[in-house]
């Protein structure tokens, strides 16, 4: 994965099945390795654009879970429209034919924007080094993690270092973190750009080659999807510690930020849900459980007011909560905010209904809708809740 302060076996490095990084994949395209991250809906996969030239029709998908190792081939992939050769709007999406394992996390969107200065952890499949030698020559093919600190918008390092970066990235859509030792001749964005900090110790690293599309994590979230490093200088000032691009001490390295991007990515994995509901009579509050992965069960919310303002977003908070049904074992629980957006009066919530073979009773479990913002559910109401009944196929008999 990335260049770490220690060596890679490190456990601090180390993950695991079940440590919440499972979500986490290696995608192979073009007889390259890159990493992304599962999104919310459990069938799509979000990782770094320039992973694929226009004609790209199709990538492998590799889960590592506690189910094992699970490998598919994309149906689909989109590239963002406005990706461009400075690194902007660097993110793809990528569609599996059917829904991801079941022990596979299933990632939220980083909804706030206010990374910066803030601690995060992030994952991937690059190849491995130390901050003192810099990235090795083989793809190590692991699963790894370290920490870092979202210290600037990347617009903010072209103010500072004008012609001495040749390329121009647009403002609010990339998070730039440095490779601190410590050492503050080598603290590459204090020296440069007067971010100081002398990082997160031996937790530090950066992200290498192979590490393209992999998250990063604030609050379990997914607040970044690493894109690019760099090694800079600016007239004497050369905080590298070797001046290679090797993702070594004193180099920086650039995550898209999702926050900007979370209405593209929201509306295109709502285009691509299957058989969605579309209005209120086509909802189905009876789901037939299934023998087998997962199935979707939705719910639809509608915005039937006025807004005051056509731009205005609004929101509400969501969570599932069981009833006789069980998280984990019946349905996979979900919990997050959805946005409407400005062309937007109605969106649905998925929820992934598990399958299996055991006769039982049929069960039910709830949604709960909250905290609305930009709009109310009247006068007093301060939540509101759906029932989603899952209908057992198995042969039960009560």
């Amino acid at each position: 994965m990335v260049t770490t302060s220690a060596h890679y076996t490190d456990p601090r490095y180390r993950t695991t099945a079940g440590d919440g990084y499972d979500g986490v994949v290696r995608i192979s395209v073009n007889n390259y390795y890159a990493t992304g991250s599962l999104l919310y809906d459990g069938r799509a996969i979000l990782t770094a654009g320039h992973l694929f030239d226009p004609m790209a029709s199709s990538a492998t998908i590799r889960f590592e879970t506690a189910q094992g190792v699970q490998t598919y081939t994309s149906t689909q992939i989109l590239r963002h429209p406005g990706y461009d050769q400075d690194s902007n709007n660097d993110l793809a999406i990528v569609w599996l034919p059917t829904t991801a394992p079941i022990s596979a996390d299933r990632y939220a969107l980083y909804r706030n924007h206010d990374e910066i200065g803030k601690a995060f952890v992030f994952a991937g499949y690059g190849r491995t080094g130390t901050g003192n030698l810099g990235a090795s020559d083989t793809q190590n093919l692991s699963r790894l993690k370290a920490a870092n600190q979202f210290d600037a918008d990347a617009t903010t390092l072209k103010n500072y270092m004008g012609s001495s970066i040749t390329w121009t990235p647009n403002a609010g859509t990339q998070l730039i973190a440095d490779f601190d030792n410590g050492n503050p001749y080598n603290d590459a964005l204090g020296r440069l750009i007067a971010r100081d900090g002398l990082g997160l110790g031996l937790n530090e690293g950066l992200i290498a080659q192979g590490d393209s599309g992999g998250p990063a994590f604030l609050d379990g979230a997914l607040a970044g999807v690493a894109s690019y490093t760099a090694s800079l200088s600016k007239n004497s000032t050369r905080p590298d510690v070797d001046t290679v691009g090797n993702s070594s001490f004193g180099e920086i390295a650039a995550w898209q930020r999702v926050s900007a991007y979370q209405q593209w990515v929201d509306q295109n994995l709502r285009a691509n849900y299957p058989n969605a509901p579309t209005k209120p009579e086509e909802v189905i509050t009876q789901v037939t459980e299934g023998n087998s992965g997962t199935s979707y069960a939705y719910f639809l919310l509608q915005f039937t007011g006025i807004r005051n303002d056509p731009n205005e977003l609004l929101s509400v908070d969501y969570t599932t909560r069981d009833g006789t049904a069980r998280a984990s074992e019946d349905y996979i629980a979900v919990r997050g905010t959805l946005n409407l957006y400005p062309s937007e009066n109605k969106a649905v919530i998925p929820v992934e209904i598990i399958g299996d073979t055991r006769p039982e009773a049929d069960e039910y479990f709830y949604l709960d809708v909250f905290n609305p913002v930009g709009g109310s559910f009247g006068e007093g109401v301060v939540k509101l809740s759906a029932v989603r009944t899952i209908l057992d196929d198995d042969g039960w008999m009560g």
